[in-house]
């Protein structure tokens, strides 16, 4: 970069990616810093979902309608290539007792297009499922794409209008002067621009503390199955009515419920699972057991189809599940995106619109009051 950038972006992950070129196209150049490689983190085990299928009316739904579209904007600015699909949702339940059919009834308050569907129009949209499921609601606006992809498509248009990615760039430090950003220090040396985003996903809060400040952003593990490759019998993302309370629940405990969906190259992908356990690594079967015998209590002909491998990654979780999008409140200069857990895919287009929209202290499409960090301050008495 010939000059100085004018916003260092942390993260290469589909957050920073997305971040990286709003502000490009809002005309600052921009510099991307991640200590590993392109969407190496929670990017890489993600699925790919754009959902507004599983958000309760509020801010984050708000967020995920403006998403939903600007994914599509985003595609068509950059010449799409990353398997963006319209492919809608299906939400199943074996009856009403989990409150389905209320929850839509909110939705379509809110702005969603969630059709309730009788047992035979579920099963004419997806005919494979099992004929025990009854209830369900179509959401037209799902949609889906591969995440590295994404990332690595954006971010290779960011570069094509200036900005720049130094990957394996480790932040050790971030400088202050009088409550003022100055410089990141990282193993490849020293950077230094008016405006930072820690888009750093599940180390946000590590990333935080680096500059003196905090975060409360903490790993949430889950698991996702993927098949061999078989004919085309899955046609929506479908998912149990259970996986919108999983997401909005604080237990540290196992959460899991069904969610299943075919892909273009034809394998299969089985979630999802959530647990606090920090960064534990490795594969827990007993978990992948149980989202199996889930789906397959969805699919029946799961029962007969070859796992091709199971992959594991960390959501960056926050206290409140909402994701955190502003200054930071102790430093300024610095910026947060980050916090998104499951939704990250989802949100990213409308999160980096609404930071860029906030950074430049323009008006956007909603307030960003709810996901401001300053809500997680202390208020001593």
């Amino acid at each position: 970069m010939s000059q100085s950038p004018d916003a260092i972006v942390i993260g290469a992950g589909i957050i920073g990616a997305t971040t990286a070129l709003s502000l490009t196209n809002a005309g600052l150049r921009v510099l991307v810093l991640d200590r590993g490689s392109v969407a190496s983190g929670t990017t890489s085990a993600g699925e790919g979902n754009i959902l507004v299928s599983d958000k309760e009316p509020g801010a984050e739904l708000n967020l995920a309608l403006r998403s939903r579209d600007a994914w599509f904007e985003l595609s068509d600015d950059i010449g799409g290539g990353f398997e963006l699909e319209a492919k809608g949702g299906v939400v199943v339940a074996a009856s009403n007792s989990g409150g389905l059919q209320e929850l839509t009834a909110k939705q379509r308050a809110a702005g969603i297009d969630a059709r309730d569907v009788t047992s035979a129009e579920l099963w004419d949209l997806e005919p494979y499922l099992s004929r025990d499921i009854t209830v369900g609601a179509f959401y037209p606006q799902d949609a889906q794409c591969q995440p590295m992809l994404a990332a690595a498509r954006i971010l290779q248009a960011v570069k094509r209008r200036g900005g720049e990615i130094i990957t394996g760039a480790d932040v050790q430090e971030i400088q202050s002067q009088h409550g003022v950003v100055s410089s990141l220090v990282t193993n490849k040396g020293s950077f230094s621009a008016p405006v930072v985003i820690n888009a750093a996903g599940t180390w946000a809060g590590s990333i935080a503390r680096s500059a003196g400040s905090d975060l409360p952003i903490a790993p949430r593990r889950g698991f996702i199955l993927v098949s061999v490759p078989t004919p085309h019998r899955i046609f929506h993302k479908v998912y149990s009515a259970d996986y919108v309370a999983n997401v909005a629940s604080g237990d540290a405990d196992l959460q899991s419920s069904a969610v299943v969906e075919g892909t273009q190259s034809g394998t299969i992908l089985i979630g999802a699972s959530r647990e606090r356990v920090g960064f534990k690594e490795g594969i827990d079967y007993s978990v992948v057991r149980i989202l199996a015998r889930q789906a397959i209590e969805l699919f029946p002909f799961l029962s007969d189809v070859q796992l091709m491998r199971v992959y594991r990654g960390f959501r960056p979780y926050a206290p409140d599940h909402l994701p955190v999008i502003g200054q930071d409140s102790l430093i300024k200069g610095l910026w947060h995106n980050a916090g998104h857990e499951g939704a990250g895919i989802g949100l990213a287009p409308a999160s980096a619109q609404l930071l860029t929209d906030t950074i430049l202290e323009r008006s956007s499409f909603m307030s960003a009051a709810s996901f401001a960090p300053s809500r997680f301050l202390t208020v001593s008495s």
